[in-house]
């Protein structure tokens, strides 16, 4: 089979000759999808470049190597500012049009055409309107927050017409709704603000039998079960230090596949052959009964030795059916217990 064919076994659990690193995907983006704006700007620009997306949002480029960061909100003052407030139009062909253009030439036998969704709901909110300000007006102005993401997910359905009209076959979305140690937002503020927002994408996608990858950072140990009922079908990046691997496994197993899991600190940290050990560890806790693309649990600059050593471990020790890493490192080799710390 080829690897088209293998990422969909797992994410169907449904016998994968092997693990790898990602579903090999064409990745189409609206403008302003990486916080763009319409007389450019964007986080490859130097350190101290400033400029402003489509929304209105101000951003600041302050570290080398780190995305710039969101300084200037045009919602923040949210009730008096939300009724005057311009939406970027989807249909706006400076904003869609290059879709088309990134679409051509896909091959459909050996890719997923995926459309992406970046900060689809309560980051692409916070950065309108500033986090504390938007954590404050949950309870003090819950008529605009709920105004608020309407409006913002009726965007991201115009976007997702355009990309239906392509024939994506898979999507993107994510937003960061955990901490190290815990979730930013309660479940009863996400199931009462988010989920019902979320709900909107999510059913017309998978109407039209889309795939759905979700990002989100953080402990997110205690909304898998939202993530599953809503209908995504791989979540990332499982933040090893964030969360009870064992716990997300057990949790997931048979119905939504993982992807990341390899701890960022040990990729960092190396030596390679440490790297390598991680990667068996995590590939036989995560992905020994399918269900697990192995990859970094963060996305960020890597020694160039550090991610190559993952990568070598993958092609060489991902092969079903997979060994106990025992067999590979003997006594070397934490459990999958103490491996998920």
């Amino acid at each position: 089979m080829n690897a088209k064919e293998n990422a969909l076994r797992i994410i169907r659990f449904d016998r994968p000759e092997r693990i790898v690193g990602a579903p090999p995907c064409r990745r189409i983006s609206y403008l302003g999808c990486d916080h763009q704006g319409y007389a450019g700007g964007g986080h490859h620009l130097p350190v101290g470049s400033q400029w402003t997306d489509i929304w209105g949002t101000v951003w600041h480029r302050e570290h080398d190597g780190v995305m710039g960061f969101p300084r200037g909100n045009p919602l923040a003052n949210l009730a008096g500012d939300l009724p005057g407030f311009r939406w970027p139009d989807p249909d706006d062909e400076r904003i869609c049009g290059q879709i088309y253009e990134q679409a051509r030439g896909w091959d459909r036998a050996s890719e997923f055409l995926t459309g992406s969704h970046r900060d689809t709901l309560w980051e692409k909110s916070y950065m309108l309107v500033g986090m504390e300000e938007l954590m404050c007006a949950f309870y003090a102005e819950p008529a605009a927050v709920r105004d608020l993401l309407h409006g913002i997910m009726d965007f991201q359905l115009g976007l997702a017409r355009h990309y239906l009209k392509l024939g994506v076959e898979m999507v993107s979305m994510g937003d960061d709704l955990g901490t190290q140690g815990g979730l930013l937002l309660s479940p009863e503020i996400l199931q009462e603000f988010l989920v019902p927002e979320y709900r909107r994408l999510f059913e017309l996608y998978r109407r039209h039998g889309v795939l759905i990858n979700f990002h989100s950072c953080g402990h997110i140990t205690p909304i898998l079960e939202m993530f599953m009922d809503l209908g995504v079908n791989i979540l990332n990046p499982v933040q090893a230090t964030a969360n009870d691997l064992d716990e997300v496994r057990r949790a997931t197993q048979g119905r939504m596949a993982l992807q990341g899991g390899v701890s960022s600190a040990v990729i960092v940290a190396g030596p390679p052959e440490e790297i390598r050990r991680e990667a068996v560890r995590r590939m036989w806790q995560l992905g020994r009964e399918g269900g697990y693309f192995c990859s970094p649990d963060q996305g960020m600059p890597w020694p160039e030795e550090h991610i190559q050593a993952l990568h070598e471990a993958v092609s060489e020790h991902g092969a079903y059916p997979l060994r106990d890493p025992g067999e590979t490192y003997g006594a070397r080799c934490p459990s999958a217990a103490i491996a998920s710390r």
